[in-house]
C-alpha cells in the first residue's frame, strides 16, 4: 500500500516484552516486573509482592526460562525480533521513522521517544500503535498507562496519540483472515479461537455502566457502551467477523482463552478444551489465536508446542497451529492504515 509521507510524525509499535535471555535470574527479573505491575495482579501491594517475590517468581522461573529455551533463535526473543521486523517494513512502506517499545523489559516507551526525537528533532506528533488487538487492563491498558506517564513526566515537545483497539477494525481482520485461510484448505473438524485468558473481575474494574458479569455474560451481546472496554465481547465480536467472511460454519468453530494464572479466568479454557475435544469427535483441529499478532511464547510454546501433546495425548489425530500475522503484507497494510485512520 502506497501513502504519503507525514511530515515530521514518528510512529512506535507497542508490545508486550520478554526477558534478556533464557537465563533464569533474566527472566525472574521479567517476570517480577510483569507480576508486580497493579493492571495485571490487581491485589493490594504488600501482599503482590509478597505473593510474587515469595511465591510465584522463585517457582515459575525456572520452569518458564525452560520454557523460553524451547523458542528462542539466534537472534534472540521471537517477539522482539518479530516486532523490530514489523517496525522496519512499516518503515520501509511510510516512509516515516518508526521505533518499538515494550511494556515490560528493553526497549522502553523512553528510549522509543528518546530514538525518535534523535532521528527528527522536529518531530511534532508520535503515533503509539499498542499491538494488542482486544482491550484489557492487563495488555492495552497498562501498556498506554505507562507510555503516557513516561510522556508527561519527560514533558516531549511532540503530541503523543494512540491507536485505540482494533478487534473490529475492517483492515485487522482482513488481515487476520488472509493470514488463517490457507490453512483452512485442509480437512479438520474444527477451528479453536484461542485468546489470551484474564481474571473475570477485571471486566468489571474497565465496566463504565456496572452490569458486566450480569446474566451469566449475555451482557456482551447486547449493545452498550461498556464494549469499548469489555475484553470479552470484542474477542467475542472477532470471532463472529473472521468467521462471517470466511463462511465458518456455526458447529465447526469455537472460542477458549488461555494462559490462566489462578482461579476465576474466563472460560473455557484452551488446555481443558484441548483435552474434551477428541473425546467429542474432534480429532482434527486447527488453532488459531486472534490476540497476538506476532508469534510469541503463548503462541510458539503453549499453543503449538504444549496445546498439540495435550490434544494429541487426549485421542486427537491432527493438530495445525496457525502463526500469528506477523509480517504478512496484509497485517504490515493493516498497521499503517491504524496509523493513519483518524488522520484527516
Amino acid at each position: 500500500m502506497e501513502a504519503a509521507k507525514v511530515k515530521n510524525r514518528g510512529i512506535i509499535l507497542m508490545n508486550l516484552g520478554s526477558p534478556d535471555s533464557t537465563e533464569v535470574k533474566d527472566v525472574a527479573r521479567y517476570l517480577n516486573e510483569f507480576l508486580m505491575d497493579e493492571r495485571v495482579i490487581d491485589y493490594p501491594w504488600l501482599f503482590r509482592k509478597i505473593l510474587i517475590n515469595g511465591i510465584i517468581v522463585p517457582r515459575r522461573a525456572p520452569k518458564s526460562a525452560e520454557a523460553y529455551k524451547t523458542i528462542w533463535t539466534k537472534e534472540g526473543s521471537p517477539l522482539i525480533n518479530i516486532t523490530k521486523q514489523q517496525a522496519r517494513l512499516l518503515e520501509a512502506q511510510m516512509g516515516e521513522p518508526v521505533e518499538i517499545s515494550m511494556r515490560y523489559g528493553s526497549p522502553s516507551p523512553k528510549e522509543a521517544f528518546d530514538n525518535l526525537l534523535k532521528r527528527n528533532p522536529d518531530i511534532t506528533e508520535v503515533v503509539a500503535v499498542p499491538l494488542y488487538p482486544h482491550y484489557a487492563m492487563s495488555s492495552y491498558e497498562t501498556a498506554v498507562e505507562q507510555a503516557r506517564l513516561i510522556y508527561q513526566t519527560n514533558r516531549y515537545p511532540f503530541k503523543l496519540r494512540f491507536v485505540p483497539a482494533f478487534y473490529n477494525d475492517e483492515k485487522y481482520i482482513e488481515a487476520f483472515c488472509n493470514s488463517i485461510a490457507p490453512y483452512l484448505q485442509q480437512p479438520h473438524d474444527h477451528i479453536l479461537f484461542s485468546y489470551h485468558g484474564i481474571p473475570a473481575r477485571h471486566l468489571k474494574k474497565t465496566d463504565v455502566t456496572g452490569h458486566c458479569l450480569a446474566k451469566n455474560f449475555e451482557c456482551c451481546n447486547q449493545p452498550s457502551i461498556a464494549h469499548k472496554t469489555c475484553y470479552r465481547h470484542q474477542v467475542f465480536e472477532t470471532t463472529r467477523l473472521v468467521a462471517e467472511r470466511l463462511n465458518l460454519p456455526k458447529d465447526k468453530y469455537s472460542l477458549s482463552f488461555q494462559s490462566r494464572l489462578g482461579g476465576g479466568w474466563l472460560e473455557p479454557f484452551t488446555d481443558i478444551r484441548l483435552q474434551e475435544m477428541p473425546k467429542e469427535g474432534i480429532k482434527n483441529l486447527i488453532i488459531v489465536s486472534p490476540a497476538f499478532v506476532s508469534d510469541c511464547l503463548e503462541t510458539l510454546e503453549e499453543l503449538e508446542e504444549r496445546g498439540k501433546e495435550e490434544f494429541i495425548g487426549a485421542g486427537g489425530e491432527k493438530y495445525q497451529f496457525v502463526p500469528c500475522m506477523n509480517t504478512n503484507p496484509t497485517w504490515i497494510d493493516a498497521i499503517e492504515h491504524l496509523v493513519n485512520k483518524d488522520v484527516k
